[in-house]
């Protein structure tokens, strides 16, 4: 049991270890570039990067709590932090030394009420894992107990004791390094660091609770009641507290055991395709998901009947456990990220900008003409390429795009919308973890026919879609004439910047032609919205077709008028 003496000794090295490394990058990559000393920053940057991370992995090694998984997150931020600190905290592991038994068994006994020789028929004082929050025993249920649930073997979790004091601490270590680097305006624009740990925290101390872990899992599995490919243990409420969790032991074939996934006749890469599609579908169908795809939390478990027969179930499950770490994304986020899918599945950067813009990554008042043009080119060069196929392409062909899309990255004001943190770790992880099964493996192959289902599900009927989407510019073009007064008033006021040194020509013709443009689309808007009527509603589709007449006429006639008179 840790005691207040070691907490606050445990406070001061995480801030000062903080301290030190903030103040030093505040002095090579701020201040000596104002004195003209950039090179002399450059070239030491990646050792001075390393040595950061090795010291910040001893640190959270030796710590634990929430040292470790600070680690791991920051492993999996390759899109904001350097290649030198994600590769060396990718292989921080969540394993620290167990608690010795006596005090599991005492903090157990203490939350069952009773012995553990009367809450089960036996139980493994070894552990199966340790990790930094709790640790897991194996152990057969009581014959009651076993007569109820159907099964006998079972994992016990146990939390590790005086955690809650340990995670309290941490906590506020964190809220203190995030406040003093709010304070920095590069980092205050990009991202609310306050709001990042406050999600954070949420997450952790409700992995601490075991109730709520144990509500995760029951909802986890019947999100997939009738899903084949995905089970989950069963929990065994007699014997769940707060802090002590009894499940189903379902242990099997590690997801990233190959050797043990061949030897069992399943194909790794069908493994990895499975699992893809698996989190594809919690993330941006359900909207609840596993924040936590690890491979110690993912079994593959081959069906006891053998292999499966044409047109029946598949012949193995990915089973998922520990539900501690869950996430849920809002309806509107996961529309928002169903159309970023659908953009980059299509390779269409102006879409897949409008997408950042939509989910939260963009400012409202970012100028995203240059984004666009980056994300273009990054579909042109890369596009559809996999991990291996990236592997060979000349690093001083991504040298030269980081250098382009990096100016562009830093002029524009990104931030990292809510509810995000756990988004990134569970597609971080996911992508990791089909790459090790399938060295081959294809993000963009696993995208498409996603993409695909969830264009089709949201467009319905093709004609409807394009006439809503025909409707719609109809309406844009409507309120042209008012958004070019707004725009000549900008001019006079000189409040306009412009690019181009033709802008009066163009807008002059702009003005021009303004009227027969908005009577064209609403001529399409209303011609296509009668014939789609027409099946279902015939009177009102016959209307708008008479009635697109009008606009139809004033297009083809007002320009004739209009250069006869010029003329």
């Amino acid at each position: 049991m840790p005691d207040v003496g070691n907490m606050r000794a445990r406070y001061r090295r995480i801030l000062r270890f903080a301290a030190r490394y903030i103040v030093q990058t505040w002095w090579y990559e701020l201040v000596l570039p104002r004195f003209g000393l950039a090179g002399v920053a450059a070239r030491g940057r990646t050792a001075r990067l390393t040595r950061i991370a090795e010291r910040f992995h001893a640190l959270a090694v030796d710590l634990g709590g929430l040292m470790i998984k600070v680690g791991q997150y920051l492993s999996s931020r390759l899109d904001v932090l350097p290649p030198e600190i994600t590769r060396e905290l990718a292989g921080l592991q969540d394993e620290v030394p167990p608690v010795p038994f006596d005090d599991i068994r005492r903090l157990a006994e203490a939350e069952l009420g009773m012995p553990l020789d009367r809450a089960y028929a036996s139980f493994d004082p070894t552990p199966v894992a340790a990790a930094s929050l709790g640790q897991a025993h194996r152990a057969r249920l009581s014959p009651i107990d076993a007569a109820d649930m159907g099964y006998d073997d079972a994992v016990v979790k146990v939390q590790r004791p005086g955690i809650e004091l340990v995670v309290d601490v941490d906590l506020r270590a964190l809220r203190r390094v995030a406040g003093w680097l709010d304070r920095v305006r590069f980092v205050s624009n990009r991202v609310d660091l306050p709001a990042l740990v406050e999600e954070f925290a949420t997450t952790s101390l409700e992995e601490i609770d075991y109730l709520h872990e144990a509500q995760n899992a029951e909802r986890f599995a019947a999100s997939f009641t009738d899903d084949p490919r995905v089970a989950a243990p069963e929990v065994v409420w007699e014997r769940t507290t707060r802090r002590v969790l009894t499940l189903a032991d379902v242990t099997a074939i590690k997801i990233n055991d190959r050797a043990g996934l061949i030897a069992a006749g399943i194909d790794p890469k069908d493994v990895a395709n499975r699992f893809a599609a698996v989190m594809f579908d919690q993330l941006f169908r359900d909207g609840y998901f596993h924040a936590d795809p690890h491979p110690g939390n993912i079994f593959v478990t081959p069906d006891a009947s053998g292999p499966a027969q044409a047109g029946t179930s598949p012949d193995w499950q990915l089973t998922f456990i520990d539900f501690g770490m869950m996430g849920q994304v809002p309806d509107g986020l996961r529309q928002a990220l169903q159309q970023l899918m659908i953009a980059v599945a299509a390779r269409d950067g102006k879409r897949l900008v409008a997408s950042f813009r939509s989910v939260g990554f963009l400012l409202p008042t970012a100028e995203t003409a240059e984004l666009e043009r980056a994300m273009t080119e990054l579909f042109a060069r890369f596009g559809g390429m996999g991990f291996a196929e990236l592997a060979q392409v000349d690093e001083r062909e991504f040298r030269r795009f980081a250098i382009e899309f990096g100016d562009v990255m830093r002029t524009l004001p990104f931030q990292l919308p809510e509810n995000f943190l756990l988004i990134i770790r569970a597609m971080s992880l996911t992508s990791g973890m089909c790459s090790s099964l399938d060295p081959q493996f294809n993000i963009w192959d696993a995208v498409e026919p996603y993409a695909a289902q969830l264009l089709r599900s949201e467009q319905g009927n093709v004609a409807r879609a394009f006439g809503r989407e025909a409707l719609s510019v109809a309406g844009t073009v409507w309120r042209l004439p008012g958004r070019l007064d707004q725009v000549v008033d900008r001019i006079e006021q000189g409040r306009l910047v412009a690019n181009s040194p033709r802008i009066e020509q163009r807008m002059s013709r702009l003005e021009r032609t303004a009227g027969r443009i908005v009577s064209a689309v609403v001529f399409v808007g209303l011609f296509l919205g009668g014939i789609l009527l027409r099946v279902d509603e015939p009177v009102w589709g016959a209307i708008l077709l008479w009635v697109s007449a009008v606009p139809l006429l004033h297009a083809v006639f007002a320009g004739a008028f209009g250069r006869r008179g010029a003329g």
